[in-house]
């Protein structure tokens, strides 16, 4: 038996309910403005009893983030689901509608006091200091028009915000300052490692161990494109290897050391000569003894994503031979 184990590990992303999972992922593919995925999470959403005001007030919340073009492109994306979805017989539940200030609110203070309850009160900003003009649009739309709406709460909105930051490079220090507000509203220490794992790997793409580089120096031996991060090259050889869907390596033998693989993502296949493809997933364990003609590599529809460790040997080598025909894999997949 070649599958020694399966399931290994902790699954971060089960720390997360459903609800905040839903809530993160809509924010963050928003804001890199990867519209097919978004679609999948809002249909998710809504199969999982998301209201159509809710999941319209996390996209609106995310313009405040990452400007109105991704936050519009959003909303287009659940127009076009939920005309999809009705199309089809299906009828979502609209949900509440959002609170309104009374009328003549002082949203300056009513701001205040809000980003006060929030942070707790701090001393004046050096850029509220130097433009007080952005200080008074964040007070009077941010923390009034926006917090003041309901719907989400205020732990949730923060989710929204954080899950937004966190895919826009240089706004580290925002990053943690919005952290912080979200842990005061209620996300827990444990919830927020799962939620930057949960981000990395389906948002960002950095698989668990990192992308590391192209995979040029094998590139010959793989069909595909493929990543590589060496994170131990002494006293034994440990490899992060990224699949794109679709990339598999070539048939090849591990003389005198054989190897173990360690699967964190995505889903992939292996074969040993002779033998049926075995479906790989995340968690599963594979040992591959020394001179064992076989190949491994991604689904023709997921990114695969496993370490590779190689077992010592004095000698030891990998033999590359043929590619895995097109036909073959089209066969197991």
């Amino acid at each position: 038996m070649i599958v020694l184990a399966k399931g290994i590990g902790t699954n971060m992303e089960q720390i997360l309910s459903k609800r905040k999972t839903h809530i993160a992922l809509s924010a963050a593919y928003a804001a890199v403005g990867d519209m097919s995925s978004l679609k999948k999470e809002l249909i998710d959403a809504l199969d999982d009893g998301f209201t159509i005001s809710e999941l319209r007030e996390i996209l609106m919340h995310c313009y405040a983030y990452c400007g109105f073009p991704r936050a519009l492109n959003g909303i287009g994306a659940l127009m076009a689901v939920l005309k999809e979805r009705e199309e089809n017989g299906i009828k979502d539940t609209e949900g509440a509608a959002a609170d309104i200030l009374p009328e003549g609110t002082d949203k300056n203070l009513y701001g205040k006091q809000a980003r006060e309850e929030l942070t707790g009160v701090r001393p004046t900003a050096a850029y509220a200091l130097f433009a007080p003009g952005i200080d008074d649009f964040l007070k009077e739309h941010l923390f009034c028009d926006l917090f003041s709406r309901g719907i989400l709460t205020r732990e949730e909105r923060e989710l929204v915000t954080i899950s937004v930051i966190a895919t826009l490079p240089g706004a580290e220090a925002q990053l943690r300052t919005h952290t912080g507000i979200c842990q005061s509203q209620g996300f827990t220490e444990e919830e927020t490692v799962a939620w930057r794992k949960l981000i990395d790997e389906k948002v960002l793409r950095r698989p668990l161990f990192g992308l590391g580089a192209e995979n040029t120096g094998n590139a010959a031996y793989f069909s595909g494109q493929s990543f590589a991060n060496a994170l131990v090259t002494d006293p034994m050889r440990v490899t992060n290897i990224t699949f794109e869907p679709g990339c598999r390596n070539n048939w090849h033998i591990h003389h005198k050391g054989g190897q173990i693989l360690l699967c964190t993502e995505g889903n992939g296949w292996y074969q040993a000569e002779g033998e049926a493809p075995q479906k790989l997933a995340r968690g599963d364990v594979v040992n591959i003894p020394a001179e064992v003609k076989h190949w491994h590599g991604a689904a023709k529809d997921s990114r695969f994503v496993h370490v590779a460790l190689s077992v010592p040997a004095e000698g030891a080598s990998v033999e590359w031979l043929e590619p895995v025909t097109e036909e073959d894999y089209k066969k197991i997949n």
